[in-house]
């Protein structure tokens, strides 16, 4: 039943409520801001707290600073070709928040939100009621790690801890390391470890990789200059099944680089098929790591392939490349492994997080518990989302264009609360 939210004279009220306060909450803030639209922001922690929290010390952006381009603040730093560590990727967001002031309340955790039969929407939230006339959720896809039931069987003298608890090598017990996991965290964290002279354990996924220099160019360059990152997810070959895939994984470690799995099994990294649990002193994986391996190497010559037609279509003089070459290939498909005599005192989880809407009392959400919507409006007037994976393009939810995505919306709120709308972006 629907709350008669209009007999609730102790709520504040306020034109749009905005729930997150990273980079979606506070790109849909400045627009909202720059409209003369009344809204605040809620954020349960302090803004940006993932950057600050959930990183390893040697983090660094996988994409080139200038992709950095929050709606009034692009980078204007010195290097736009660089890869920002950590530190300095906070600095950059804490000056968005200085330069704009948005209306933020960092510490305030919404705990309800409903829609009310007069169709506003009541949030209950630890500093009190608040009436929305429209209500953004951008509290982000990266809320509760995953950790498997199977972690309950290992010994507790192995330390076990989720990617966005790992700090640096230095910080586990002496002894082998297994990295759980081969998207982008999970093959940093494992080169991280491996590049301190720790023996590293890596659990080789269906995750893909990508080149980062190619025929004389940043391949973020060519895929920004050919048009494939403005490619609508529903105009992608992939179509909406691109939203559930895995980040292509490359580091922006040592000025930018590729990560090859095979490389660095050559120089002593253990690589294993697919984590598949743990039974009587032994780790069980799947038989998989050559095709996981064969599979990575596929997206990484099929996204050479694109940069090809572009090069060739445009007529551009660019310099040809070899072909890739394995450097490495599994000569057996080791299934089992004794995590005692392999002298493996830890474990990092690298197998992502999942969405915590339980606070979300709305029908705007499938059977699998996943956000339904169409770039970010759903069937619920005056309800969005904002900063999912692939909401519209391969840049939203990123620093590169969730600014366009809360563009996008803000023609909808404005057109709810019947204000003028500029044309359609």
């Amino acid at each position: 039943m629907n709350p008669q939210i209009s007999n609730a004279p102790e709520a504040r009220r306020v034109a749009v409520a905005i729930v997150g306060g990273g980079q979606a909450g506070l790109s849909m803030s400045w627009h909202l801001k720059q409209a003369g639209i009344e809204h605040v922001v809620f954020e349960r922690d302090r803004c940006f707290s993932e950057w600050r929290k959930a990183r390893w010390d040697s983090f660094c952006l996988v994409t080139p600073n200038w992709q950095c381009r929050l709606p009034g603040h692009p980078y204007a730093g010195p290097d736009p070709r660089g890869f920002m560590l950590r530190e300095e990727i906070v600095e950059y967001l804490d000056a968005y928040v200085a330069r704009f002031n948005p209306p933020l309340l960092e510490g305030v955790e919404v705990t309800q939100l409903q829609r009310g039969a007069d169709g506003r929407f009541l949030l209950s939230t630890s500093a009190g009621a608040w009436i929305a006339d429209q209500v953004v959720l951008a509290n982000g896809v990266y809320q509760k790690p995953v950790i498997p039931r199977e972690a309950e069987r290992l010994p507790p003298d192995i330390l076990q801890l989720h990617s966005s608890s790992y700090r640096n090598p230095q910080s586990l017990p002496p002894g082998a390391a297994l990295v759980v996991g081969s998207g982008q965290s999970g093959c940093q964290i494992a080169e991280d470890i491996h590049l301190a002279g720790r023996q590293a354990h890596l659990c080789v996924g269906r995750a893909p990789r990508s080149p980062r220099v190619y025929r004389g160019r940043e391949v973020t360059d060519w895929l920004t200059e050919s048009g494939y990152y403005d490619i609508p997810y529903e105009n992608h070959p992939q179509k909406a099944t691109v939203r559930e895939k895995t980040n292509h994984y490359l580091t922006g470690r040592d000025g930018g680089r590729e990560i090859d799995l095979r490389q660095r099994a050559l120089e002593g990294m253990r690589l294993h098929g697919s984590f598949r649990g743990v039974a009587a002193g032994q780790l069980h994986f799947a038989p998989d790591l050559r095709q996981n391996l064969d599979e990575a190497d596929r997206s990484y010559n099929n996204i050479r392939t694109l940069v090809d037609q572009y090069i060739a279509q445009a007529g551009i003089d660019a310099p040809q490349e070899p072909a890739y070459q394995p450097p490495w290939e599994p000569t057996e498909e080791i299934t089992t492994l004794d995590y005692a005599a392999a002298g493996i005192t830890s474990i990092v989880w690298a197998i992502g997080f999942t969405p915590d809407y339980g606070w979300v009392d709305l029908p705007v959400f499938n059977g699998r518990g996943h956000p339904v919507q169409r770039r970010g409006i759903t069937q619920v007037p005056g309800a969005y989302f904002l900063g999912l994976s692939w909401q519209n393009t391969w840049g939203s939810g990123r620093l590169a264009d969730v600014g366009k995505d809360a563009e996008y919306l803000l023609g909808s709120i404005r057109r709810l609360a019947g204000m003028p709308v500029a044309a359609a972006a």
